[in-house]
C-alpha cells in the first residue's frame, strides 16, 4: 500500500508491536505519492495486529498489475555477488510458491487478475551516483538514470532500488519505513518502482526479531530485507497507482499483515523460514487474502 507510497514497514514507536498508520500522501516531483511498510518494529514481532485483521480490503476502481511482471533490481551502493544472489534467487522464484498464489485474488473490474509470473530482469549498478544520503527525488532519479543507460522501459515491470548499508533515506528509513512504492512518468511510460533498504544499520527496526542473530542465507540484513521486497511487490501487483485495492484506512494488502509470518522452521542457515523460493529459502511475511480476507501464508 504505500503511498509515500508506504509499503513495508515502517518503524514507528510502536506501542505493542502494532503498525503504525501510513503516513500522508507526499507530493514529490513528477510522483505521485508513494506507499510504504509502514510501522516499524520495536521489541519483537507482532502476531495480529487487531485494528487491520477485521477491516475488509476493497477495489477501488484503480489498475492492477496483470500478465508477467518483470522485477528489475537496481542494486545501489556496495553489493557482493552473494547479496545480489540472494535477492536475485527470491525475485526469480517467488511467483513459483503458495505465497504468491495469495496475490492471484486480487483482480480488476473486468476480472482480471494478478497472476504474475513474477520473472527477474536485467539487473542494474548504480556507484553511489546520488551520494549516499538519498531523498524521495533521488530514488525516482536512479530509476530514470537506470533506464537511459540500459534497462528497458517497461511499464509492466517494477524497478526496485536496493541501497547498501552505508546509504540513508533521508524522509524516514529506519525511523518511520523500511521501504515503499510508487509510479511516475518516465520516457512516456507510467513506471512503477520501490525502495528497499539494506538494513544495516537498523537491524532491530527492519529485520524479524527471528533472525536477528542468524538468518537463512547467512547475511542477517540482506534475508531481513527481502521481506520488506516482497512486501512491495506484492503491493505494486495490486496497487500500482495506489487506487486499486486498500481497507478503509488506506492500507494496502502487505501492510495488513507486515510483520507477520504464520508457521516457520529451522533454516539450515540459521534463523527461522516460511517460504522455500529457487533452492533458497526465506523468511517473508504473510500477504492478506482478497478472497478469505485474512493474512495467509500460502493459497
Amino acid at each position: 500500500m504505500f503511498f509515500k507510497a508506504a509499503s513495508v514497514f515502517a518503524v514507528l514507536s510502536f506501542t505493542t508491536l502494532a503498525l503504525a498508520a501510513p503516513s500522508a500522501p507526499s507530493p514529490l516531483s513528477g510522483v505521485h505519492g508513494k506507499k510504504g511498510i509502514m510501522g516499524i518494529r520495536q521489541g519483537g514481532n507482532s502476531t495480529k495486529f487487531s485494528d487491520k485483521a477485521t477491516v475488509p480490503i476493497n477495489y477501488n476502481g484503480g489498475p492492477i498489475m496483470t500478465g508477467t511482471i518483470t522485477v528489475y533490481p537496481i542494486f545501489y551502493g556496495t553489493w557482493s555477488s552473494t547479496q545480489k544472489d540472494i535477492v536475485n534467487t527470491f525475485v526469480g522464484g517467488i511467483s513459483s510458491t503458495g505465497w504468491w498464489n495469495i496475490e492471484k485474488t486480487y483482480t480488476d473490474g473486468s476480472g482480471n487478475a494478478v497472476t504474475g509470473p513474477v520473472v527477474a530482469g536485467t539487473t542494474y549498478d548504480d556507484n553511489y551516483s546520488q551520494g549516499t544520503s538519498l531523498d524521495d527525488n533521488a530514488i525516482q532519479t536512479i530509476v530514470s538514470n537506470a533506464i537511459s543507460n540500459g534497462l528497458p522501459t517497461d511499464a509492466n515491470g517494477i524497478y526496485a532500488v536496493l541501497t547498501a548499508g552505508d546509504v540513508s533515506e533521508s524522509s524516514g528509513f529506519c525511523s518511520q519505513y523500511c521501504g515503499w512504492h510508487t509510479y511516475a512518468t518516465i520516457n512516456g511510460a507510467t513506471i512503477k518502482y520501490l525502495f528497499a533498504g539494506r538494513a544495516d544499520a537498523c537491524i532491530s527496526s527492519c529485520v524479524s526479531s527471528t533472525n536477528q542473530q542468524a538468518s537463512p542465507n547467512g547475511d542477517i540484513p540482506v534475508d531481513g530485507m527481502i521481506s520488506v521486497l516482497a512486501h512491495e511487490i506484492v503491493e505494486a501487483g495490486s496497487d500500482p497507482e495506489l487506487n486499486a485495492w486498500t481497507d478503509a484506512s488506506g492500507q494496502e494488502n502487505a501492510d495488513k499483515c507486515a510483520w507477520t509470518f504464520g508457521t516457520t522452521q529451522a533454516a539450515s542457515g540459521g534463523g527461522q523460514y516460511n517460504v522455500a523460493a529457487g533452492g533458497k529459502e526465506y523468511l517473508i511475511q504473510q500477504n492478506w487474502s482478497a478472497a478469505d480476507q485474512q493474512c495467509e501464508q500460502s493459497a
